[in-house]
């Protein structure tokens, strides 16, 4: 190998200086390379340590999610769309939250319990006692129609059966009879327009296969709303032991239960026409008329509210109750809830009293 020849000598320095300054120019450069090699190996030691370190002793410990994330399940926080950009949402991120009394002192009313979530705005406007257990009476409603609208056929024919029977004496039906064919679709329209707590037992029977295994639907559901002040006892609302649950435990419901164009249609309507059979087969024609009384024109709610529809329910136990759907004058809505007013008729002035607070 021919060596390479040493840069041209300046004038100023001797053969042998010059010699002796390449020399130790060419060493130094020798040093500095075998310090970038020195460190290049342990940078690459370091890595293949650590990648043992994973493989032998981390991912050795890893195992299979029995229940592995799914983008598209709401479960997990992300909803429909949100896939796109893998960005999981809070559970609450399009819900009003609170936690305890909001303006509890805005507005007079007997009702122990109250609340006005404005939808849009994610804010409540007044909340009263709203995390207070209480019985429910046709409240109950809203989840039984939810479970049947998210887990039923509406399509499918249901026969009445003597089930729909098995009922307080006096309270509000559908007055279905044992025979009757009908869809689920119309029991719905009845279980939430004429509060048909027959209507109540023949969803659950259906759906569920057996009413205590449709309440174990309602009470699953609950749970996944969110809903912590819940139990259900039955499909109905009547008054039972054990059975109960919270102003804004019944936002939740209702809330969910809008997304359903069906319920929005059921709630806002004063009466229905529903046409089926009897047992011998023959046509058969009921009408049954709203219990909510701003859509029967026996109340009037504020001059800038419209009122778009709800669901009442009463018992002595549970006092007057009214979950409610309205909208400002420029169409954003709102969901306001009263549990044990004294009576319907103070029912409706406390809710105005509530529903004063819109826009504000």
């Amino acid at each position: 190998m021919q060596k390479s020849a040493l840069p041209p000598k300046p004038d100023t320095y001797s053969h042998r200086e010059w010699v002796r300054i390449q020399q130790r120019e060419m060493a130094e450069r020798r040093r500095t390379r075998n310090l970038i090699l020195i460190i290049c190996g342990l940078l690459l030691a370091v890595i293949l340590l650590s990648y043992e370190v994973w493989f032998f002793v981390i991912r050795s410990h890893d195992k299979d999610m029995l229940l592995p994330f799914d983008l598209g399940n709401p479960t997990y926080g992300i909803r429909t769309g949100a896939s796109k950009t893998e960005r999981a949402e809070s559970f609450a991120e399009n819900l009003c939250v609170v936690s305890g009394d909001v303006n509890a002192d805005a507005v007079f009313m007997t009702a122990t319990v109250g609340a006005l979530f404005d939808v849009n705005g994610g804010r409540a406007l007044y909340a009263r006692n709203v995390f207070e257990k209480r019985p429910p009476a046709s409240l109950t409603k809203i989840m039984t129609a939810l479970v049947a609208m998210k887990y039923g056929n509406l399509d499918e024919i249901v026969t009445v059966t003597p089930t729909a029977m098995d009922i307080e004496q006096g309270s509000s039906v559908c007055l279905l009879n044992v025979g009757d064919r009908l869809t689920l679709k119309q029991l719905v329209y009845g279980l939430l327009i004429a509060s048909g707590n027959d209507a109540a037992m023949m969803i659950a029977e259906h759906v569920g296969g057996s009413v205590s295994q449709f309440v174990a639907m309602m009470n699953q559901e609950a749970k996944r709303l969110g809903c912590t002040q819940t139990n259900f006892m039955n499909p109905h609302g009547l008054t039972t032991e054990g059975h109960y649950t919270s102003a804004y435990d019944i936002y939740l419901m209702f809330n969910e239960a809008l997304k359903y164009e069906t319920f929005q249609d059921i709630i806002g309507r004063k009466n229905y026409y529903a046409e089926y059979q009897d047992k011998t087969g023959d046509a058969y024609a009921i009408t049954w008329d709203t219990t909510d009384h701003y859509l029967s024109g026996e109340a009037v709610g504020p001059d800038n509210v419209v009122i778009t529809g709800g669901k009442t329910g009463t018992t002595q136990a549970a006092g007057a109750c009214l979950a409610l759907l309205s909208k400002d004058v420029y169409g954003n809505p709102f969901i306001s809830i009263i549990m044990n007013s004294e009576d319907k008729d103070q029912l409706y002035t406390d809710m105005n009293q509530i529903l004063s607070l819109v826009g504000t």
